[in-house]
């Protein structure tokens, strides 16, 4: 069984990041495990952490009841603000290997995640195969 490890947060509800899980599952089994970085909202010039928890949870609850229903193995968490340092949490903590990361970002412009070249960084440190995922650019405003 493959191990797929999701990182997205803004993206997470979109249709790309859903037909990418779509093709995993048709290509047999596999699992997946949802980490949702506790970004600061765009939105807000200051922010509270316990805000940034709670959207992250919202996210990631709509998430596993949506991979669900595409018929998916899913479990997740809300990890650190910082996506490099929750990828690197959850694949500590986890007991079993992941055999590939699947990154989800908004579009070039609105992306942070992409500035800081987070898919390149994150195969680089973690030399797993990465699947770039980008969320269309009406999730880049309504967010």
């Amino acid at each position: 069984m493959r191990r797929f490890l999701v990182v997205a947060n803004q993206t997470l509800g979109e249709d790309q990041l859903a037909g990418t899980v779509r093709q995993c599952l048709a290509r047999g089994p596999c699992a997946f495990y949802v980490v949702v970085p506790r970004t600061p909202p765009r939105r807000h010039a200051v922010w509270v952490d316990e805000e940034a928890t709670a959207l992250a949870q919202e996210r990631l609850g709509r998430a596993l009841t949506r991979f669900r229903e595409l018929g998916a193995d899913v479990d997740g968490e809300v990890g650190d603000r910082d996506p490099v340092q929750a990828i690197g949490d959850a694949m500590r903590a986890r007991a079993e290997h992941f055999d590939e990361i699947i990154v989800s970002t908004l579009p070039p412009g609105p992306s942070r995640w992409l500035r800081m070249d987070l898919p390149h960084r994150v195969e680089a440190l973690y030399r797993l195969p990465v699947t770039h995922v980008i969320g269309g650019r009406d999730q880049a405003i309504a967010s």
